[in-house]
């Protein structure tokens, strides 16, 4: 293998490898965007249980669930 054919394959392996970083990078984000979104959902569905139950609350309070 002469130079122009050893940093043509050095070449190409760089560019393997920086592909695969970028991939796993690209994999990562899109993990934690989907946390965050399910982080997202979650306390959404917290607010809103809390919500009801001091509804609820005030319902009774009030004399509204009899």
């Amino acid at each position: 293998m002469d130079n122009s054919q050893s940093a043509g394959y050095q070449a190409g392996q760089a560019k393997g490898q920086a592909q695969e970083k970028a991939s796993n990078l690209m994999d990562h984000a899109s993990n934690a965007a989907q946390s965050a979104k399910e982080s997202a959902q979650n306390a959404g569905e917290q607010m809103q249980q809390k919500a009801q139950g001091a509804a609820e609350s005030v319902k009774n309070a009030m004399g509204g669930n009899k």
